[in-house]
């Protein structure tokens, strides 16, 4: 941040005293300026759950958690690929807010090797946790630590022939990603609180105390610039609301564990920063943009927040409840839903998540900077 301020206040002074010369060239600076900040990074890592998951699950025999039919990719150039939702997820478009070439590539696709390494790897798989066991419901998929492993032990020694110079210096240029928690929540604990004795406050106290060890390793393998996915408001997802027709508002329980694990992600990057020298994290408050799109869907140009957008099978049917049924219906206007399926945004309402995080300069929805701040550090 130090870093930025001369240049921001030299970049003030600049536009005022071209004003009354030439309209258009503050403006001008301003993209010039969020050019150089993007060409920065080169790439990034990405871990996490279905969220941000670029299609691993579609090479992992075994799992349930798959989203390589259409509906899906329906808005996507590729077709199907494995993104849960009707076209580029929150990564793709982070991706295009840096100006990356390509999008970031699964890591368990076989052709994820050699030159394609070098924008980065998505390790994130559908259905999975922080938890090793959250996620056993929809049978294959990787967990946080496995795909923490596959970095480490696959990627890595890769990658480092392919970069070449050392390990911190190389991935200075490079981003990590990380969105998991949600389905520790919706697929674990409350699926067994019933004969569960942890409190809802220890069950995030030892999320978080794990996520933390998780962090500090892709630290020791050479993270420098960490992006955190704040938990989106799990009760008003139409998963949760279809079973409750009767009441209007959001489960608040579950919207109080998700606020309550932010909270304290948000506390555990103030406590890292100073124990991980050279390390900056950003936190991006996507609970807030959903909930705030939700409480007023016109503000960001939505008509629906309640109802997926595709036809989505009911446990009553033979589905989950969650996903969009194979080869079913989708709505025609897909950017006026928040939700494509039960549980996951819209191409559109990724955009606003990625747009905010790349450039707000609100702490309370990016902190203590964004991401295109902490692309020029």
């Amino acid at each position: 941040m130090a870093r930025t301020k001369p240049f921001g206040i030299l970049l003030i002074m600049t536009c005022f005293a071209l004003l009354d010369h030439s309209p258009g060239s503050c403006g001008g600076i301003a993209e010039k300026e969020a050019a150089a900040a993007a060409a920065e990074i080169q790439g990034m890592f990405v871990f996490g759950s279905s969220l941000v998951d670029n299609g691993n699950n579609n090479f992992l025999q075994g799992s349930l958690a798959k989203a390589d039919y259409l509906p899906y990719g329906i808005d996507f150039p590729l077709g199907p690929s494995g993104r849960f939702t009707n076209g580029k997820n929150v990564i793709d478009l982070l991706g295009d807010q840096l100006r990356l070439p390509s999008y970031i590539p699964a890591f368990a696709n076989p052709s994820t090797k050699g030159r394609s390494l070098v924008h980065g790897v998505n390790y994130a798989s559908g259905a999975s946790g922080i938890l090793d066991d959250t996620g056993s419901l929809a049978g294959h998929v990787m967990s946080l630590n496995e795909q923490i492993r596959k970095f480490e032990e696959v990627t890595l020694p890769e990658l480092e022939g392919e970069l070449g110079g050392g390990r911190r210096e190389s991935f200075a240029r490079y981003l990590f990603v990380v969105g998991s928690g949600g389905n520790d929540y919706s697929f674990n604990y409350f699926l067994r609180s019933s004969g569960n004795n942890v409190s809802l406050e220890d069950f995030t106290a030892g999320l978080l105390t794990t996520l933390s060890g998780q962090l500090k390793k892709l630290y020791g393998l050479g993270a420098r610039k960490f992006v955190l996915m704040s938990l989106y408001p799990l009760g008003c997802t139409p998963m949760v609301l279809v079973r409750r027709p009767a009441e209007k508002g959001c489960m608040q329980n579950l919207n109080m564990a998700a606020h309550l694990f932010n909270t304290q992600l948000k506390k555990l990057i103030d406590e890292l920063n100073p124990q991980l020298p050279a390390s900056n994290f950003v936190y991006v408050n996507a609970y807030k943009m959903v909930r705030d799109i939700i409480r007023d869907p016109s503000s960001e140009g939505f008509m629906n927040a309640r109802s997926p957008c595709c036809q989505v099978s009911s446990i009553a049917e033979g589905g989950n409840g969650v996903l969009c049924k194979r080869g079913g219906s989708a709505c025609g206007n897909r950017s006026a839903h928040v939700f494509f399926d039960g549980l996951h945004p819209t191409e559109a309402a990724n955009a606003v998540i990625a747009r905010n995080a790349y450039a707000s300069n609100r702490k309370t929805v990016v902190y203590p900077m964004n991401v295109e701040q902490l692309a020029r550090i």
